[in-house]
This record gives structure tokens, C-alpha cells and sequence, in this order.
């Protein structure tokens, strides 16, 4: 069975055709509120994703830009804990402290990724088994 990534709106083109033609799936993500693809919570034992990949303002929101019912990071952390889903959150090298102080209780299976540094790492986690 190939290997899939689920990706967040604004993940790059480039990036995804180059997994695309190294034989893996790509699917789109939603965080509820871009209506990008499936809804990040309804990730499963059925429709699971072997990576998820996005930008870091996908999943991050204050508490005061929250409305009720939003998908939250914390509900993302979830479903990568849950399901054992690695999340690679890209975000420029030089910002990696300050991205890691906006989380709370962050997960093992997170990773903060430098944008150029994104492809070796999601080609390393699919190429491991």
C-alpha cells in the first residue's frame, strides 16, 4: 500500500509534486476553518496518513481568535498522539524557540521543521519501514 501525507492549505506546490512523484499519496487537510480538505478531526484507523504537514499558522490560534467549536492545536495533538501521526510544522530555523513557546504539552510525534529542510525530513519519516 503506498504511503500517504496529509498536508494543510498553503503547504507548497513544488514540494508536494516532488512527493507525488517519488510514489506517495498526498491528501488535503482542513483545520475546520479553510474547508481545505477532510477535516482534521476526522482522522482514523481508516483514513490514516503516515505524515501530516503544514504551516504553523494552520494550527496555531490565540484563545481570544478561537470561536466556539474550532479545531485547536490542542485537537490536532490529539489525533497525531492518538494515531501515532507525525506533525511537521514548518517554520524558519531562527524561530523554532519562539514557535515551540506558543504550544502547550507538545507532543513527541512534533516536529518544528525549517521550510528548507521539509522534504529530507518527510522523505526520511516514509522511507523508514
Amino acid at each position: 500500500m503506498r504511503k500517504s501525507v496529509g498536508y494543510f492549505e498553503g503547504t507548497g506546490s513544488p514540494l508536494l509534486a516532488e512527493l507525488v512523484c517519488d510514489g506517495y499519496d498526498t491528501i488535503p487537510i482542513s483545520n475546520g476553518f479553510d474547508n481545505h480538505g477532510m477535516n482534521v478531526r476526522i482522522i482514523n484507523n481508516e483514513n490514516y496518513m503516515d505524515v501530516l504537514i503544514g504551516c504553523i499558522h494552520k494550527i496555531y490560534a490565540t484563545e481570544d481568535d478561537l470561536v466556539s467549536g474550532a479545531v485547536t492545536y490542542q485537537d490536532v495533538f490529539h489525533v497525531c498522539r492518538t494515531f501515532n501521526i507525525p506533525l511537521l510544522l514548518g517554520v524558519s530555523r531562527h524561530l523554532h524557540d519562539k514557535a515551540r513557546a506558543l504550544f502547550a504539552d507538545i507532543p513527541d510525534v512534533v516536529q518544528f521543521v525549517d521550510p528548507n529542510d521539509m522534504l529530507e525530513t518527510v522523505l526520511g519519516i516514509l522511507e523508514e519501514d
